[in-house]
């Protein structure tokens, strides 16, 4: 049986991403960040990361091509990120894998970005298991979902953040302690430094549902920072992180105890965290639940993830999206398929 080549593309944030996937094997794969041109504003600007995307691509798409070792007429569909994202970020892949389904001749498929971290962890582990928890993290989503086939059942959400995402959390409690930008890694490395357990900072939630709650988090770090100038931000940032980690991972865990289900898939940037891999992983291993987490290289934005959701859709016969696809930077995450079309 052939199986599918499919080209993915990711533009939804920062990265520029292109990636070539086959049987949920990487082919090739391309990155480009223009992450440091955001650091002196703290944050990512939309115009910016447009202007890279569009610089990108290309380079992108032939260094993927060139790692794989093959040509267009290799290829047998394309796969693009439509939403969630930077409405403009979106728009510049989005018209770049048009055009390539269009000049090559090649069905296309719209992705929902989240759906692309789930399917990353299929590259490293295989396929998913007929039932499944997933635990998103990331700078703007924090979610915790039962997942069944990933192409073809829709995705039901347990618990979604009703305020700042985890990665919005770390980022803003990066800058109030004075760390760089983005604040998840720069945080981590400080946290590394110092004790868990030297403020105790509150868990919002906990008990009440899979839903999360940072904000107040946030703000309990504001005030201890300024009612007390002379804590160590080793200190902060570790018994910060622990808040975070512990609220994440105990929620993680009673779902998947509640629905029965004996398997975790962490994804998204935040999944990188060193600390929330290893107590995701001492919780799973005495609750008997199978841990998936993707190396890091697989959880911040990439195109192998989108390339890889379009192998599964391609492989269970769904319906390729028209060129009439257009992007929806709020999309929300029902199906693993994301293709809004404009009027």
């Amino acid at each position: 049986m052939h199986v599918a080549v499919v080209l993915g593309i990711e533009t939804s944030c920062d990265e520029t991403g292109v990636g070539i996937v086959a049987g949920g094997r990487i082919l090739g794969a391309a990155l480009a960040s223009s992450m440091d041109e955001h650091a002196r504003f703290g944050g990512v600007v939309p115009e910016i990361a447009a202007r890279a995307h569009l610089e990108s691509l290309t380079p992108c798409l032939r260094s993927a091509m060139d790692q794989a070792q093959i040509e267009p007429g290799e290829i047998d569909a394309i796969a693009v990120t439509s939403g969630p994202g930077l409405a403009t970020a979106l728009q510049t892949g989005l018209a770049a894998a048009k055009s390539l389904a269009l000049a090559w001749d090649k069905p296309l498929y719209g992705v929902h970005h989240l759906a692309g971290h789930v399917a990353a962890d299929t590259l490293e582990h295989g396929p998913l298991p007929a039932r499944s928890i997933a635990l998103i993290v990331s700078g703007g989503h924090t979610s915790l979902l039962l997942l069944g086939d990933l192409a073809t059942d829709p995705i039901i959400h347990l618990g979604d953040t009703r305020d700042d995402a985890a990665g919005e959390a770390f980022d803003k409690v990066a800058r109030l302690l004075g760390l760089p930008y983005p604040g998840g890694p720069s945080v981590s490395r400080a946290a590394a430094q110092g004790d868990p357990g030297a403020i105790t900072f509150p868990r919002a939630m906990l008990g009440q549902g899979f839903g999360f709650s940072f904000s107040g988090l946030k703000s309990a770090v504001a005030r201890e920072v300024q009612q007390n100038p002379g804590l160590r931000v080793p200190d902060v940032a570790a018994s910060f992180q622990e808040a975070v980690v512990d609220v994440l991972t105990r929620k993680a865990v009673a779902a998947c105890r509640e629905h029965g289900v004996g398997t975790l898939v962490i994804v998204g940037g935040v999944a990188a965290n060193a600390r929330l891999r290893e107590v995701a992983a001492g919780r799973c291993a005495a609750a008997g639940i199978t841990l998936r987490v993707p190396p890091p290289a697989l959880c911040t934005d990439n195109g192998v993830m989108i390339a890889a959701v379009g192998g599964l859709l391609a492989a269970a016969g769904q319906p390729p999206a028209t060129l009439g696809l257009s992007a929806d930077p709020s999309a929300p995450l029902t199906r693993a398929v994301c293709a809004p079309t404009s009027a």
